[in-house]
């Protein structure tokens, strides 16, 4: 209303001035009109620019992130979407795509933390899990609408249950931490490649702090883990302040058959002498543990084709006295003498000499007692 009344008194006074106004309006509106034309045009150019540089990167990454995921157990789509297990397998196993761009906005679907087994392992995991953590007891059902990995914390005779407890679509998520000779079971119940953990740290009882079998031939650690949750497990050792080593399958297969031997053969040598700790079966019976454990070595590389890295005897009479108080005991026989004890009577079935003989001498007579 003012600049029309302004220009009816400017029309009124001076005719002239008021051409002139419109002129010089009319110059510095195009001028408005052509910079703002010439900053729109820039800015498409930049959004252009940023899309097309975008689409290099991904072109360069995606060959480099597909090289990368074959050797860590999941795989990118063209689509940026994870797989959530490490074969491909159909949706009727729960092995679907884990979207990383949901299109309700989401963003990645929330990874839950199951932990089966409430012992000294089990709620240390627990613990560093966090509030969203699933607690599952022994004879409890496995939910099977969550997303996220399974931890079995339980004692060699659950894994039946655990097995039969955990749905079907969901047992590609099963992370095992048990000691001792697992193939069989993993091959009886379609688990071969499955994640798996092996423990050097402990916890003298629940509640307390984890001790890591940190050593000076192994300052890294010792405790390992395979599979596809790997990441997720180191993840949770390093809230705890532990060490951890994801590694490959061959070089975990070597790791799983070192531990086997450690406990085969400290247990044995301790329960001979009396049920002495672990460490006085370091230093007062060094010889025979150290002769048993190149025994049981021997067996395995002939048997599984595994090589072992060398200075095995030292890294394990070091991982033992880190633990020195451990007891000592046969137990759980299938899961653990019991492998090198079928490689001995199968050898004798086939007429071959015994590969273990003072495994199979020693057993024998811990067994009589």
């Amino acid at each position: 209303l003012v600049c029309c009344l302004l220009a009816a008194v400017t029309i009124c006074v001076c005719p002239c001035g008021f051409l002139q106004l419109c002129s010089a309006s009319s110059t510095k509106a195009l001028w408005f009109l052509c910079v703002t034309e010439s900053k729109s045009r820039e800015r498409r150019r930049h959004r252009w620019l940023r899309r097309e540089r975008m689409r290099v990167w991904y072109s360069l990454l995606v060959p480099v992130i597909g090289s990368f995921s074959r050797a860590h157990s999941f795989s990118l789509s063209s689509r940026s979407s994870l797989w959530r297990c490490g074969a491909a397998r159909g949706p009727r196993q729960g092995c679907g795509f884990l979207n990383m761009s949901s299109g309700d906005g989401d963003g990645m679907s929330a990874i839950v933390d199951t932990i089966v087994g409430g012992g000294r392992i089990g709620s240390l995991l627990a613990d560093v899990s966090g509030p969203s953590a699933v607690m599952v007891g022994r004879s409890d059902a496995i939910p099977g609408n969550v997303s996220g990995p399974i931890f079995v914390c339980t004692r060699n005779d659950a894994l039946e249950s655990v097995f039969d407890r955990t749905p079907e679509s969901r047992r590609c998520d099963l992370v095992f931490l048990q000691n001792g000779y697992l193939d069989d079971f993993f091959s009886q119940k379609g688990l071969e490649g499955s994640s798996h953990a092996l423990v050097y740290f402990a916890v003298a009882k629940k509640g307390d702090a984890p001790i890591d079998g940190k050593t000076a031939v192994n300052p890294e650690g010792l405790t390992a883990v395979t599979g596809k949750w790997a990441g997720r497990f180191k993840q949770l050792l390093d809230k705890a302040g532990l060490a951890c080593n994801v590694l490959d399958a061959d070089a975990f297969r070597a790791a799983y058959f070192e531990k086997l031997i450690w406990i085969c053969a400290y247990m044995l040598v301790g329960a001979k002498n009396g049920g002495v700790t672990v460490g006085e079966v370091q230093e007062k019976y060094t010889k025979e543990v150290t002769d048993l454990v190149n025994e049981l070595a021997k067996a395995v590389s002939e048997k599984e084709g595994v090589t072992f890295n060398p200075g095995m005897v030292e890294r394990l009479a070091a991982y033992t006295m880190s633990v020195a108080h451990f007891p000592t005991a046969v137990k759980e026989l299938p899961w653990r003498n019991g492998f090198f004890q079928q490689l001995s009577e199968t050898a004798a079935k086939e007429g071959r000499g015994d590969p273990c003989p003072l495994h199979s001498e020693w057993l024998e007579g811990v067994l009589k007692k």
